[in-house]
């Protein structure tokens, strides 16, 4: 368990990390707005707005002016282009639909989320959603998100059940089969959707689910560059067709909002962009309001002042309380910050020597990751996946994404790994954090991008192409991994013990360079700290030292056994376990016991390394995987053995065996393994994985 001074640093941290994205939520207020032009046959419905009207099946619709069309749009249009600057407006919306089935008919066309530079610009073909159809002006743009529930083949449609993207034209660039993503848009239950265009990176993606809870992946991702069709000003809203069918499609409610590097106004000069947003709750048939196109607008407004002027003077009392309570507990976060940005960025003598990552929001993260795109994984463990990014300055880097779970205290792998990584500072053979974000569910870290990957890849690769790496470069990795270590349990100002050193956790530079990482299972104390308690052995099967196994107690010479596996597993390029079940460390002792320690050497490699240096290797691979632990040669004297500066470790003539006390003695504090030695006692290997 870390230390109590450790415990204190990561407490700090995720009341920092709690506190400061509490705070930053309330930066971007909504602003309430109930305006929407209804078109066609969309109506109030209750607290929502139907886009279409019932029809009977047989005959004509139920109203003699319906088209079976209907569209509801944002009144005043949206700025999406700013010519002078060349900027273009990034998006995000958030709507909850519902599509009702009419008894005994089929169902209607679907509904499309509209981006239209005209308004009154539709289509009455089936099938079309109400979007323009083949008469469409060119000189007339639209950009749609269609929830369709019809299949016209002409138009390419992959189902009567699919999710799909349009440009100026109903045959969609990108689609998806919702079923396959667990979405029935015919089910009649209120699905939430989400849309993001961001123009960094020229990508769209869609998320829908049952829950108003936005899912971890979307649904729908798509490369697109929106700045050519987009005009300066254009109108937001929904559009929604019956064709042959009747369906009610219905809109329950609708966030949007605009952000880039211009401030984002509307047609009548309002703003809506930039750190705003408007939100619509459809509610005027429940309090009697005429919609805002109906009706004298000159008596409408006159009769609207004396509530408006009530509303902002309610309204600015409520700011300014709001105001003086977010100042002061900016005051306090700040020193609080302040206090836990010193303390882990201050090395010995209290000279800060790094600085703390920087803080990246979740829409970069998803621009940098093309939306966590599967084809982007590059790593995938217990507790993470990892994918290649790019930022916006065009730099590579690996995003280490956190299953969803939450931020909890208690062995949070997120958690344990920040405050490790910015407490460490930087060093050559550790893998450098470039930033962070914690936003929602969302608890990512990213990393510099490492593009030989992991190395047990690298060693392991069974294609006709793959690397195999030279003697010299392995001997370079080992003393690498060996620096990054010895920096952790001595110079740090804290000692770090890494708990999970494994080949798949050292990533290979473009230069074959090794840097250790992935510190989600890390424990910190203090250098002076002798007395540890024990954990909950954890790790990966063939790199776990025993007495770790049996006792839990981790200390440099558990982090020395597994660096030792390494060592073994670098010099014979065999796994850990091999699939068979034989142990490798067992079957390198074999060969030291026949005196033929040179034979155990990676196949690819013979005839082309010296043999002294990979005897030597190989002793110093058995020294560190001693059972005894005390046995074991400390990092530092890893080194020197290495470069030939210190004598090679003596080792038993037969593989050691080690019988371990059934319990732990009254005196018992962690420091020292107490073991007993016989000649015929077994090491009995633990049953239990720990992955």
């Amino acid at each position: 368990m870390p230390s109590s001074s450790s415990s204190c640093l990561l407490f700090w941290l995720h009341l920092f990390l709690f506190l400061d994205f509490t705070l930053t939520s309330l930066s971007n207020p909504f602003l309430p707005s109930n305006n929407v032009t209804l078109y066609g046959d969309a109506h109030r419905r209750n607290s929502a707005i139907s886009l279409t009207q019932e029809r009977t099946c047989s005959g004509p619709s139920s109203s003699s002016s319906s088209l079976g069309v209907g569209r509801a749009l944002y009144p005043s249009q949206i700025r999406f282009l700013d010519a002078d600057n060349e900027a273009t407006a990034s998006f995000s919306c958030e709507f909850s639909f519902s599509i009702i089935q009419s008894p005994l008919c089929p169902f209607g066309d679907g509904i499309a989320f509209l981006i239209t530079s005209n308004a009154n610009s539709f289509s009455l073909s089936n099938g079309y959603m109400g979007l323009p159809g083949p008469a469409f002006n060119p000189k007339d743009s639209f950009i749609a998100v269609e929830f369709d529930t019809s299949s016209d083949p002409s138009l390419g449609d992959v189902s009567d059940n699919h999710i799909g993207i349009d440009v100026n034209t109903v045959k969609s660039f990108a689609s998806v089969d919702a079923a396959s993503k667990g979405i029935d848009l015919k089910s009649g239950r209120p699905i939430t959707a989400w849309i993001e265009y961001t123009d960094e990176a020229k990508i769209i993606q869609v998320w829908a689910s049952y829950s108003q809870v936005m899912p971890p992946s979307p649904v729908l991702v798509a490369e697109i560059d929106l700045s050519s069709h987009f005009k300066d000003y254009m109108y937001v809203g929904f559009s929604a067709s019956n064709g042959q069918g009747s369906s009610l499609h219905l809109v329950d409610h609708w966030r949007f909002r605009t952000y880039g590097s211009f401030p984002s106004v509307t047609s009548n000069g309002s703003s809506v962009g930039g750190g705003d947003c408007f939100i619509c709750y459809e509610e005027h048939s429940k309090n009697n309001i005429d919609p805002p196109n109906k009706g004298h607008p000159h008596r409408h407004r006159r009769s609207r002042i004396g509530e408006i002027g009530l509303g902002l003077i309610g309204l600015a009392a409520f700011i300014v309380s709001i105001i003086a309570a977010l100042v002061l507990a900016f005051l306090i976060l700040r020193k609080k910050k302040q206090e836990v940005v010193d303390a882990v960025v201050k090395g010995k003598g209290g000279q800060i020597i790094s600085r703390v990552p920087g803080r990246l929001s979740i829409a970069e993260v998803k621009a940098a990751t093309m939306g966590f795109h599967g084809s982007r994984i590059i790593g995938q463990g217990a507790s993470a996946t990892v994918y290649k990014g790019s930022l916006p300055s065009g730099v590579a880097v690996a995003v280490k994404r956190f299953n969803q779970g939450g931020i909890e205290y208690v062995r949070n792998p997120f958690i344990t790994e920040f405050a490790t990584m910015v407490g460490c500072v930087r060093h050559e053979n550790l893998v450098e954090l470039q930033g962070w974000c914690c936003e929602g569910t969302e608890l990512v870290l990213v990393y510099e991008y490492m593009p030989n990957g992991s190395l047990d890849k690298v060693l392991h690769s069974a294609k006709p192409s793959a690397i195999v790496l030279s003697w010299k470069q392995r001997l370079n990795i080992v003393h690498g991994v060996a620096s990054a270590l010895s920096y952790l349990h001595q110079e740090c100002e804290r000692q770090i013990i890494h708990r999970d050193v494994k080949s798949c956790n050292i990533l290979l530079d473009e230069e074959f360079n090794a840097k250790l990482g992935d510190f989600g299972l890390a424990e910190v104390y203090e250098h002076r700290c002798l007395a540890r308690a024990a954990t909950i052995p954890a790790g990966t099967m063939g790199y776990l030292a025993p007495e770790y196994v049996y006792y839990g107690v981790p200390s440099v010479k558990t982090d020395v056994y597994s660096f030792g596996v390494v060592i073994l597993e670098i010099a014979s390029g065999r796994r850990p376990v091999a699939e068979d079940g034989t142990w490798m460390v067992d079957w390198v002792w074999g060969f030291w016991e026949r005196g033929k320690l040179f034979e155990a050497i990676d196949p690819r490699l013979r005839g082309k390394s010296n043999p002294l240096e990979v005897e030597r290797m190989f002793m110093v691979g058995l020294a560190c995987v001693h059972p005894n632990n005390e046995k074991r040669p400390t990092i530092e004297e890893i080194g020197s053995i290495l470069e030939g500066e210190a004598p090679l470790p003596i080792l038993p003539a037969r593989r050691p065996i080690l019988g371990f006390q059934p319990a732990l003695p009254e005196d018992f504090d962690g420091t020292n393994m107490l073991s007993s030695w016989t000649e015929d006692a077994s090491w009995m290997t633990p049953k239990s994985h720990f992955g």
